[in-house]
């Protein structure tokens, strides 16, 4: 999965645009700016609580077409201090998207960091929207005679999914999968632990957050989430590589624990929803609505994909880690 979004030149992420319409997949922050807007104000929430830092980072992980950070710097650079005190710092593998990011933030000076590290002992904020679930995972399978670990592999010269036949102990898994029935499947986001583990070492010592916006699942449990997209249609993960786009679903009690583990605050997960709503959402597409007559009705529609039950409102969730102190608005 790494190798297959990853890989310096046959990579997914290495090269070319993956989001809109003549790619294979829209995120948030391209279906409105009311999205990167209200994320805005919840930056300058939390960089007021910090008492206004005079320098502070704020880091993107997959910032894509930069879409969603300059909305947001639209709104965040009007409180007085903020824009002098930022220090813009961007991870981001894809050069056609590090050129996108350019044009549209180019005023704020960015950093691109080629591994995910803050360069600063200065308070952090961390940003990280649709990431978590592009980060490859390892999968475990359920047999008669107990647990083992899901490869890729040939079957008569074609690429399939096959078991290892070293068995993984039970210990290694969670309480919970420990009874679970023969041919449950579960998933693990190594590489996220890792990054939530780096960054928030650095944000207990310097102060700060982590903001994670994602689809998944509150608690651990056993699923196949593991899933191909091309051209807007799901496909077989084994096809296409370095052509679709691979994702699984967020283990968020894992990132939880994680972050707990080196010191930070977890605060409740909340629904895409509930998260955008508590910032003023509804206020905003009010707001535009007015100054736009003429665009009411694809600002009603952008607001219900964005909130909306059967659309991104509860499938994603809002993540939020920081160091001691801080009352994240969105998440009370």
């Amino acid at each position: 999965m790494g190798l297959c979004l990853t890989h310096p030149r046959a990579g997914y992420y290495s090269d070319g645009d993956p989001l809109g319409a003549a790619g294979d997949f829209v995120t948030a922050p391209e279906i409105s700016q009311m999205f990167g807007e209200v994320i805005g104000f919840y930056l300058v929430n939390l960089w007021q609580q910090m008492s206004e830092p005079r320098s502070f980072t704020l880091l993107e992980l997959g910032p894509g077409r930069g879409t969603l950070m300059e909305d947001a710097l639209r709104v965040a650079t009007r409180a007085p201090g903020f824009a002098d005190a930022l220090h813009l710092q961007l991870y981001e593998a894809n050069p056609a998207l590090r050129a996108q990011q350019q044009r549209r933030l180019g005023q704020y000076h960015p950093y691109w960091a080629d591994s995910i590290e803050a360069v600063s002992e200065d308070p952090l904020l961390v940003i990280a929207n649709e990431f978590f679930d592009a980060l490859p995972i390892r999968q475990f399978v359920r047999a008669e005679d107990g647990w083992h670990e899901r490869l890729v592999g040939l079957r008569d010269g074609r690429r399939a999914f096959g078991l290892a036949p070293a068995l993984t102990p039970d210990n290694a898994l969670p309480q919970a999968l420990r009874d679970a029935p023969v041919g449950a499947v579960y998933e693990i986001n190594l590489a996220g632990i890792d990054v939530v583990t780096r960054l928030g070492q650095r944000i207990a010592a310097q102060g700060g957050a982590l903001l994670a916006i994602d689809y998944g699942y509150e608690r651990t449990q056993p699923g196949e989430t593991l899933q191909a997209l091309h051209r807007h249609r799901f496909a077989d993960p084994l096809e296409r590589p370095g052509e679709a786009d691979l994702s699984a679903h967020v283990d968020f009690e894992v990132l939880a624990r994680s972050a707990a583990a080196v010191g930070l605050t977890v605060h409740p997960l909340v629904t895409q929803s509930a998260f955008l709503q508590r910032l003023g959402v509804v206020e905003r597409a009010v707001a535009l609505s007015k100054a736009n007559p003429d665009q009411q009705e694809p600002i009603a529609a952008a607001l219900r994909r964005l909130i909306g039950p059967d659309d991104m409102g509860t499938l994603f969730k809002a993540f939020c880690a920081t160091s001691a102190g801080l009352d994240p608005i969105g998440f009370r």
